[in-house]
């Protein structure tokens, strides 16, 4: 057995047992990055590990599968409502190298080629004046919650500090079971 385990399962798990049935579960996860350097070190020894774990941190759904290559600018999709029964996506991006206005410029095309609503830039270095200026060129999005920033940037560091995207109405990454209540399953002793 190996001594580690992949980002992506260790997160899908989490996601698919964290409250899913709105009852409180707790777990800990031991070896996802819990701080910048941690972050850091998981994008100097595998990129794709560092994607897929930060695409996790905004409940997106990892493009492709998770698998390595082209990805056409986009390495995950967020979900979300915008009407009684219309979904539509947001474009997830990262970013675990070294940033410029470029990728802001192509996040851009890639959120209006693909019809997405809101993209999301994620990164690990700060962003640049260039890149805030052409984010905020790209306009905004007047969802079914109001107006928001049609291109949103974040650093690793601001989603340790709390900060999320201004999705409207976000949908899980996967499909929640209904809870069922049954009397002839015995608990289980611990």
């Amino acid at each position: 057995m190996s001594d580690s385990v992949r980002i992506e399962g260790v997160e899908t798990s989490f996601q698919r047992n964290t409250q899913p049935h709105g009852a409180p579960c707790r777990l800990e996860v031991h070896g996802a990055p819990k701080d910048l350097a941690g972050a850091r070190d998981l994008s100097n020894r595998d990129k794709y590990q560092f994607q897929w774990w930060a695409v996790s941190l905004v409940d997106a759904v990892p493009f492709g599968g998770k698998k390595k290559g082209a990805d056409g600018g986009i390495d995950g999709h967020i979900f979300f409502r915008s009407g009684a029964k219309s979904v539509e996506k947001a474009i997830v991006s990262v970013k675990g190298g070294g940033v410029g206005v470029t990728d802001i410029r192509e996040l851009t095309a890639v959120v209006d080629r693909e019809r997405a609503k809101v993209g999301v830039y994620i990164s690990l270095q700060t962003h640049t004046r260039p890149m805030v200026e052409a984010a905020a060129a790209a306009g905004l999005y007047d969802g079914p919650t109001g107006k928001v920033p049609k291109i949103q940037l974040f650093t690793i560091e601001e989603f340790f500090a709390g900060k999320k995207p201004q999705i409207p109405l976000m949908e899980r990454g996967f499909k929640t079971a209904a809870r069922e209540e049954r009397d002839d399953q015995p608990e289980l002793d611990l």
